[in-house]
């Protein structure tokens, strides 16, 4: 069974930085995409930064100049790096892995900017 798992959001003030990990198994090859989603209460999930096994990647406009997303290594871990956070950053960060016949969700994570 594929899981994706996130780390830990936190807090952070305005202006800060924090670094959000996903790690996929179960999965016997490196999915096609993966990406980061984010939601506030209310709103649908948007996205925020999507990487393909080439390494080709695509930004929100609310992030793009501020967040960078990576892949690891062996392909099935996403990092998120996130800087000059702002208070509209706030939402539960999702990761998502997909290709063309399947997609597989993590459960979330929260990020708060707040001072």
């Amino acid at each position: 069974q594929v899981q994706l798992a996130e780390s830990v959001g936190g807090l952070v003030q305005p202006g800060g930085s924090l670094r959000l990990s996903c790690l996929t198994s179960g999965c016997k090859f490196a999915s096609d995409l993966m990406s980061w989603y984010r939601q506030t209460p209310g709103k649908g999930r948007e996205l925020v930064a999507s990487i393909r096994l080439d390494g080709t990647s695509q930004y929100g406009a609310a992030v793009e100049g501020r967040f960078t997303v990576s892949r690891g290594i062996a392909k099935n871990t996403v990092y998120l790096q996130m800087n000059s956070l702002k208070p509209e950053d706030t939402a539960v960060y999702y990761c998502k892995a997909s290709g063309r016949l399947y997609a597989y969700w993590g459960q979330g994570t929260q990020v708060t900017v707040s001072s």
